[in-house]
């Protein structure tokens, strides 16, 4: 018997039936892979499929919950299939955050292109990758298990606005405070320049 060839249709279909009560649990799921789909998250967060965007917010969001990250590959995952898919950069694109508290005390809850919140700690870890050569930024939060978000330039701005300076791990550092952890952005000294 022949293994069907994956199509988002099916896909789709499979992660409503999974998620009907939340996100499905792709942790758990380990199908046999069944290929690639020409399925394309760009940098920006735009969903591409055979080429062409996803128009339908909702079924970005959907082929979103079934998301899962392994062996340094994307895949698109049910309980009886999994397809690989092409991520530019990172699947999601954190386009705002909420602060609520203050000083050390505050929260950073981000949200993602496709509606997911995760509110910046320990458990959703903010990281600051810098480009070699021209040495500009690329901020990410962790929003699922191994599925992180590049935080927008225009939130990085918002961070950087009630950023704050502080010592993490002997040295001084520029960045900021959310769920009781210091997320550094940039050494003290290289703002000194």
């Amino acid at each position: 018997m022949k293994t069907p060839t994956p199509s988002a249709e099916g896909l789709a279909d499979a992660a409503r039936a999974a998620g009907k009560k939340g996100l499905p649990p792709v942790h758990l799921w380990n199908p046999p892979f069944c290929g690639d789909l020409d399925i394309r998250i760009a940098r920006d967060g735009l969903w591409y499929y055979l080429g062409t965007p996803i128009g339908r917010p909702e079924l970005v969001r959907l082929f979103s919950t079934i998301l899962k990250y392994e062996d340094g590959k994307y895949f698109l995952v049910t309980p009886v299939e999994k397809v690989g898919i092409t991520v530019d950069d990172a699947p999601f694109v954190a386009v705002d955050f909420e602060v609520s508290g203050e000083g050390i005390n505050q929260t950073l809850t981000f949200e993602t292109q496709t509606g997911d919140f995760a509110p910046a700690g320990s458990d959703h870890p903010i990281r600051v990758v810098r480009d070699h050569e021209t040495g500009e930024p690329s901020p990410y939060v962790l929003v699922r298990t191994n599925l992180e978000a590049l935080i927008d330039r225009k939130s990085f701005y918002r961070l950087v606005d009630i950023g704050t300076h502080a010592n993490h791990d002997g040295q001084d550092w520029f960045g900021v405070y959310s769920g009781g952890v210091f997320f550094p952005i940039i050494p003290s000294v290289e703002l000194n320049v």
